[in-house]
């Protein structure tokens, strides 16, 4: 990618537009019509004309489109309104102001892909709410249940309890190729111009664009976008892409633009990678990924090869080896350079990453390496990312997080790249709070690294919540924690 195409996409935001609606009915009261769902696929369909084609594609809009959902969220805040005149007039006490609930609200799209109720919508769609509302094709608006969201690749799950409902086919997204014609539905700007369609093509595939960022706005997760010039805009994040066999292809996610609107460029991520995660949510309601245990240190470029006096370019060079991590035990070390996986050429780190990402633990793979100019093969076989298996204490963990206000995860050599935490550091990030809580009134923020709970080192989410768990069976009612932020320490101390 050249330096022009990056700095374009060094810019572009993923735009989320914050409207309202009208009250939620009762699910039990949602009565729908039949729908006609059942598409001709391409391949049955005889295109003669031009208005075949047309004909064509207004089927397609017409039997997807009753599948495709408005989303909208509700997150009732407390805010603090100052009065700049209490210094002057009446009670000098309320110069801090009074304190005034606000109501933040969120707009986006949804598509129906099981009878079983299940929705699949974006992640930041649907994160830091307190109230997810769905309005189906006919105008009914129902309740949705969370069932799960992974904010590494801004998939979320949510499900409604209603009966025959329409769905779509999902379909291969590898199949969406570079020229394919494709729709882009969902509700753009205004739950108003909800299940509006928009014609175009597959412009790209396997962008990169840095849109999933972590509270410091560093790149964050996982990210292998399919690129149209279909017209999508705010509003449109979690609605449908549909192929040409009036498939789902990919769930859109995110804009390129300077002014805030369509400028041609926007981004779905692929059906395939979004049914990987659906599965795992719905069967675990987490995600598990393999896990290689590396760090990596350099892309094999023309002038890399030339100066490692290798034959041809390609690869990626391995960096720091995690001690007992699953490249470790298959005998990687600093230095190979990685030039195929399972037969199939590295293209880049992005790639690569995100393919090991998308493999399941236990999984082997092998590996063509170069070692000291000599071509090796070695056979990994994946561990779990820490931090992603649910552990059998989790109701009394996401009691303890509801008390705190906050949840932490664990602090992996992948977050400490991604949030420049030196290596030596051990603690858990806090990576969900509410802003409601006192730890976040006393400072708190996402992204922090807790390294002790009161003034013991805590190296694990485990270990943090047996920490907290431990003062509240004493009667504590003052936390104090030690965090890192920027690399420097912190104390923040809050009550429950």
């Amino acid at each position: 990618m050249n330096t022009a195409v990056k700095n374009f996409f060094g810019i572009a935001a993923a735009i989320i537009v914050l409207l309202g609606m009208n009250a939620v009915n009762n699910n039990s009261s949602v009565t729908l019509p039949d729908y006609d769902t059942t598409v001709t696929t391409s391949e049955e369909r005889s295109v003669a004309t031009l208005k075949d084609l047309n004909d064509a594609i207004v089927d397609i809009a017409e039997k997807t489109n009753p599948a495709v959902v408005t989303i909208t969220t509700e997150k009732t805040q407390q805010i603090r309104r100052m009065d700049p005149f209490s210094m002057f007039f009446g009670n000098p006490n309320s110069r801090n102001g009074d304190t005034q609930e606000y109501v933040q609200r969120g707009l986006g799209s949804g598509v129906i892909v099981s009878e079983e109720g299940y929705i699949l919508t974006n992640n930041h769609v649907i994160d830091n709410t307190d109230e997810i509302k769905v309005r189906l094709f006919n105008g009914d608006e129902i309740e949705a249940e969370l069932i799960g969201a992974d904010p590494e690749t801004d998939i979320a799950v949510l499900k409604v309890a209603v009966e025959n409902l329409p769905t779509v086919t999902l379909g291969n997204s590898d199949d969406a190729k570079v020229g394919s014609f494709v729709l882009a539905i969902g509700s753009p700007l205004s739950a108003d111009l909800a299940h509006t369609v928009s014609f175009g093509i597959v412009s790209a595939r396997g962008r990169t664009i840095g849109v999933i960022r972590n509270e410091r706005g560093q790149p964050f997760g996982f990210e292998d976008f399919i690129q149209t010039d279909a017209a999508i805009n705010p509003g449109n994040s979690g609605g449908a892409l549909i192929d040409m066999n009036g498939e789902l292809v990919g769930i859109n996610s995110a804009i390129a633009s300077r002014s805030g609107g369509n400028d041609g460029i926007g981004f779905a991520i692929p059906i395939n990678l979004a049914k990987r995660i659906m599965d795992d949510l719905i069967a675990d309601g987490t995600v598990s990924r393999g896990y290689l245990g590396m760090y990596y240190a350099g892309e094999v470029d023309q002038t890399m090869a030339d100066a490692l006096g290798l034959d041809t370019k390609g690869g990626i060079i391995v960096g720091q080896i995690e001690e007992d991590g699953p490249a470790d035990k298959a005998g990687l070390k600093e230095e190979d350079i990685i030039i195929s996986m399972n037969g199939n050429k590295i293209k880049d780190w992005d790639a690569f990453r995100l393919e090991i990402a998308n493999l399941k633990p236990g999984k082997k793979i092998d590996l063509q390496v170069i070692r000291d100019g000599k071509d090796q093969k070695i056979s990994v076989t994946l561990g779990s990312r820490p931090g992603t298996e649910i552990t059998s204490n989790e109701s009394v963990k996401e009691d303890i997080a509801e008390r705190l206000g906050f949840k932490v995860t664990d602090l992996t050599s992948d977050v400490k790249r991604q949030l420049n935490i030196m290596n030596d550091v051990e603690g858990v990030v806090v990576n969900e709070i509410r802003e409601s809580s006192n730890a976040y009134e006393r400072g708190l923020q996402k992204g922090d690294v807790i390294t002790a709970v009161k003034r013991k080192k805590v190296s694990n989410a485990e270990q943090f919540y047996e920490e907290v768990e431990r003062s509240t069976e004493k009667g504590d009612q003052a936390i104090l924690l030690t965090i890192e932020r920027n690399n420097l320490k912190q104390f923040i101390a809050f009550r429950l």
